[in-house]
């Protein structure tokens, strides 16, 4: 893995009227959706398909990447027709694992109390963002919530960007948003949302791993 020195983040709030900020890897921790898939899942796949673990995690890995950067990939209603396993069911038995990142909820009444319009704005399957939201109810945050599913794009698709503003209408020079993913990243540039925060720690199991491109922060009170 290659590493990359750090951008520092220097937001001048007075330039942002929006915030707009990804769930899984950004206010929640990652470890919760990297278990759930590479671990867990894999775990009761074998079972079903009486084959090792290792077999079953290769077999699921070949079959999350067809399906990468596309809405596919975070229909939890498609994986559980595709691999004939009750996903939203099986979440719930770990949900217990589900959790903010520090300083989140910090970051959230800063945005608030500076009133910048406050969105959420993710890739995760309303199911999923319900079993999140049971667990750990942030939305009391956010003037809205979007699940990509209502936008008819991934993230990472230049057309999410388009639709997204229609629904939202966010200027784009006058707007930050953060996520974890820098091919997210690189398709919000490349419409011309002009704040772009790299999440640098999306899971706290994982290693730290900054942007060669864009500014990081290892935790938010490095924008506040």
């Amino acid at each position: 893995m290659q590493i990359f020195e750090k951008i520092p983040a220097r937001i001048s709030w007075d330039t942002v009227d929006t915030v707009m900020l990804d769930m899984d890897g950004t206010l929640l921790d990652k470890h919760f959706d990297d278990y759930f898939w590479e671990v867990y899942l894999p775990e009761h796949y074998s079972l079903l398909h009486n084959i090792t673990i290792d077999k079953a995690a290769q077999e699921l890995l070949e079959c999350y990447r067809k399906k990468e950067n596309s809405l596919q990939w975070s229909d939890i209603e498609h994986w559980s027709h595709e691999l004939k396993l009750d996903i939203p069911e099986l979440k719930l038995r770990i949900s217990h694992l589900i959790a903010v990142h520090p300083q989140v909820l910090e970051f959230l009444a800063h945005c608030r109390k500076l009133g910048k319009q406050l969105y959420l704005v993710t890739n995760a399957h309303p199911r999923t963002l319900a079993i999140k939201l049971k667990k750990i109810d942030i939305s009391v945050w956010f003037d809205r919530m979007v699940c990509a599913e209502e936008i008819g794009f991934a993230k990472e698709e230049p057309q999410f960007w388009g639709n997204l503003r229609e629904l939202l209408g966010f200027d784009p020079q006058r707007s930050l948003f953060a996520d974890d993913t820098e091919k997210v990243l690189q398709s919000a540039d490349d419409f011309g949302i002009k704040h772009l925060i790299h999440i640098a720690r999306s899971s706290s199991r994982k290693e730290t791993t900054y942007s060669k491109k864009y500014p990081s922060i290892d935790f938010f009170r490095e924008l506040i």
